[in-house]
């Protein structure tokens, strides 16, 4: 049941997520751009012209609702690092992975409780929690996984987290290859958020299988 919860956690905390993303950047009256705008612009509190990284202006109706949604994500990935014990190894790369994809829970929770416009250092080192340690964290996953996870969710693990720190890489080089500013960093966002839906999907709603003739099962939660 544990198991069960955190899988729902990873899996309520990326849709949400997306959806309340979809909704903040419909609120603004000049288009929200992937392009040209930072995630964080969503939920900056005030409207202005921002110079750094690159200038552009501001300004989020539902700004609010969006640093609501960095909190529970942020603690929804927390839950789910913490509860899906029967997905992991027992040994120490599968120990820091989980300690490192919590980490990225407390960066977006961070993120959400100092919007970059307020609190720009503490907003900063949310961010770099979240680009930093939750994409080691990734990469790391694809090795401290358990064996019953499918081969390709834990290949996944180790090229997403792999790309998206090359991506963490260049946005803070200001090298977007064509993506601009904000599609970089979402190419080293979005791949964590991304397989913690995937997993946390399959973990949910996976059916229990039984051993015939061993008198045993494998119970709900063991993934």
């Amino acid at each position: 049941m544990k198991a069960r919860i955190g899988y729902a956690a990873w899996t309520a905390g990326a849709a949400q997520f997306f959806v309340i993303h979809g909704i903040a950047e419909s609120a603004w009256a000049r288009p929200y751009s992937w392009a040209r705008n930072n995630i964080s612009d969503l939920g900056n509190a005030h409207c202005a012209v921002q110079r750094e990284p690159e200038p552009r202006y501001i300004c989020s109706p539902e700004h609010g609702l969006m640093n609501v949604s960095f909190i529970a994500l942020g603690t929804l990935l927390v839950v789910g690092a913490v509860l899906t014990g029967p997905a992991w190894r027992r040994d120490v790369t599968a120990t820091v992975a989980r300690i490192l994809l919590a980490g990225a829970g407390l960066g977006f929770v961070l993120a959400g409780l100092a919007p970059a416009d307020v609190h720009e250092n503490q907003h900063v080192l949310g961010a770099l929690l979240i680009m930093g340690a939750g994409n080691i964290g990734l990469v790391l996953a694809g090795i401290g996984l358990s064996n019953d996870i499918p081969d390709s969710l834990r290949r996944a693990a180790g090229l997403l987290g792999i790309t998206a720190i090359a991506a963490f890489g260049l946005f803070l080089s200001r090298h977007y290859l064509g993506l601009g500013m904000g599609g970089m960093e979402r190419v080293a966002v979005f791949p964590l958020l991304v397989w913690t839906l995937a997993v946390g999907t399959r973990g949910l709603f996976r059916q229990p299988t039984r051993k015939r003739g061993a008198g045993s099962s494998v119970t709900p939660g063991t993934f």
